[in-house]
């Protein structure tokens, strides 16, 4: 499935209106019926363009970290279970895998579904919370599935595809390229400002166009292999251990992810933004609830790092099918870059 809307001249994020007390509202831009959001500027041209341009070398680099880790999930999210087993026996070679995961546990997109104006009590496109169904999804006919029960679900992106110009902004090599230590730990609450992610893009020589999805290498994933299984451990330590660095809260950035018409955001963080966020800040809100534009988080992007530094580039082609989870809220990307 793909997106028939018709893309003209997009307005900025202060020609955009207002919803109650927050700023830059784009339900209108899409329709009051959409459920795509920022994936509507996932064009044909613009994923045909994409392709042609980036794909040249033939190497492909997986952004996917596996579904292990981190195998204490923050948040207070499911531990993960994966559990494989000889179906008739261990002699037999016939083997099954049974998995039980919270889809946000790692590697994830987060969904329209997940986290809205919680101020409001609204989620995307001013749906309000309490018309969406909770609990066991049980259906059996494909044919007959009550649109209620799956409304701002997840099977909307995985049907269409997140698919275009990948540009990964490579925080972690900016600063230590020539041997010095990252200013930063990215276990610790540490804003990354407007400035730096501009600066970062003129130095990989980086010129954004509408529809790229961005990635943001940070340096959770990087220090996660660094650290003992105690300090990973401790990670799951309560709201007093989760804090993160990530994108600022403010103005500035909300009209950066807006004006240059993202399709899509992700980091390899636990958090996009800077955890904890002061109370009623969290960009959560505006990206997914008034944005409609998904948020990745946890990707793991060190060997797209190499990659990019090996080949010199910094855009690729990007695919992500996550799963056509009926109804779901977030979903692993099942991402990759092409060069």
């Amino acid at each position: 499935m793909t997106s028939r809307l018709k893309i003209g001249v997009l307005p900025t994020f202060d020609e955009l209106p207002s919803f109650h007390n927050f700023k830059g509202c784009a339900w209108d831009v899409w329709g009051k019926d959409d459920e795509l959001g920022t994936i509507n500027l996932l064009t044909p041209d613009v994923v045909a363009r994409a392709a042609q341009e980036e794909i040249r070398l033939g190497r492909t680099v997986s952004l996917n970290w596996p579904i292990h880790f981190p195998s204490r999930p923050v948040f207070g999210r499911k531990i993960p279970s994966i559990t494989t087993f000889g179906k008739y026996g261990p002699t037999i070679p016939v083997r099954d895998d049974i998995i039980h995961i919270n889809t946000q546990s790692g590697s994830q997109w987060d969904g329209l579904k997940h986290y809205g104006l919680t101020e409001h009590n609204v989620f995307y496109n001013n749906t309000p919370a309490e018309t969406l169904s909770e609990g066991e999804m049980e259906l059996h006919d494909p044919s007959e599935i009550d649109y209620l029960k799956v409304k701002l679900g997840m099977h909307n992106w995985a049907n269409h595809g997140i698919c275009g110009r990948g540009v990964l902004l490579d925080v972690v090599r900016y600063y230590t390229a020539n041997g010095e230590a990252l200013p930063y730990d990215p276990w610790t609450t540490h804003p990354i400002t407007v400035a730096e992610l501009g600066a970062i893009a003129k130095k990989q020589g980086v010129e954004f166009r509408q529809g790229d999805i961005l990635l943001l290498r940070v340096g959770f994933i990087q220090k996660y292999y660094a650290s003992t299984n105690e300090a990973k451990a401790d990670l799951r330590g309560g709201p007093e251990k989760e804090t993160f660095a990530g994108i600022e809260q403010s103005e500035d950035m909300k009209r950066f992810l807006w004006n240059n018409h993202f399709a899509a955001i992700a980091s390899d963080q636990p958090s996009l933004e800077c955890w904890p966020a002061p109370t009623g800040t969290q960009l959560h809100q505006t990206i997914l609830g008034l944005y409609g534009m998904p948020i990745g988080e946890f990707f793991d992007l060190e060997a797209l790092s190499e990659l990019c530094q090996e080949t010199g580039r910094y855009t690729f082609f990007f695919t992500s099918w996550p799963l056509n989870i009926l109804g779901g809220a977030a979903s692993p990307p099942n991402a990759a870059a092409y060069f």
